[in-house]
């Protein structure tokens, strides 16, 4: 599930290894430990190749980003990516994006979630194991702070469905415009998607006073 060393303080970072490695996966994480400055905080779940973290991190260095992926051939790009970049507020868990925001991100602390064409699961009898479930809105108002943000991106029109349904019934949540400086900033999915004339479907969602 780990993958690499935990970081250990304001080294340079073409010789620092941006994956963090857990050291329990029951308790929280540390997050003063994780990055050299205590700043905002961002989440993506499922950071793909991370062509968007990246960028979306390089342009705002007052803000510590975490990207969570599974797979190991893309948890290294995000390491190589972000210590090519020489970036210090970005570090990259390797676990299931589900997991993680249930049981390892610190309640209350991240200011935004990134949620981008996730896994669609088309076929009805696996809905089920679709991350933006009857669930979700609970689980996430547990991890964000006050005012926190959603932001979401598909391509598969069902799945766009089921998410703002899910939303629409939850009180803690209103919807909100996708700034047009992230929108700007596209995943390697959406640029694929794209360039064989496939919409990105997007929504956005804030935490409501």
């Amino acid at each position: 599930m780990v993958l690499g060393s935990s970081p250990s303080g304001p080294t340079n970072s073409k010789l620092q290894n941006l994956i963090f490695q857990l050291r329990s996966i029951v308790e929280p994480l540390d997050l003063a430990g994780l990055f050299p400055k205590p700043q905002p905080l961002e989440v993506e779940l499922g950071s793909g190749d991370a062509s968007f973290l990246v960028e979306y991190a390089r342009r705002n260095p007052k803000i510590n980003f975490i990207g969570v992926e599974r797979l190991l051939g893309r948890i290294a790009k995000l390491d190589k990516k972000g210590r090519r970049a020489e970036l210090q507020n970005l570090r990259g868990v390797r676990i299931e994006s589900a997991y993680f925001l249930k049981f390892l991100l610190p309640t209350h602390s991240a200011n935004a979630l990134h949620i981008y064409f996730p896994d669609p699961w088309p076929k009805k009898r696996h809905h089920k194991n679709r991350l933006i479930n009857e669930h979700f809105p609970a689980i996430a108002r547990n991890a964000l702070a006050p005012d926190g943000k959603i932001y979401l991106r598909t391509d598969d029109a069902d799945y766009f469905q089921q998410m703002t349904e899910v939303f629409s019934t939850s009180k803690n949540f209103r919807q909100i415009e996708t700034p047009n400086e992230l929108s700007e900033i596209v995943t390697d999915f959406e640029r694929d998607f794209n360039a064989r004339g496939i919409k990105t479907l997007r929504v956005a969602y804030q935490l409501s006073a």
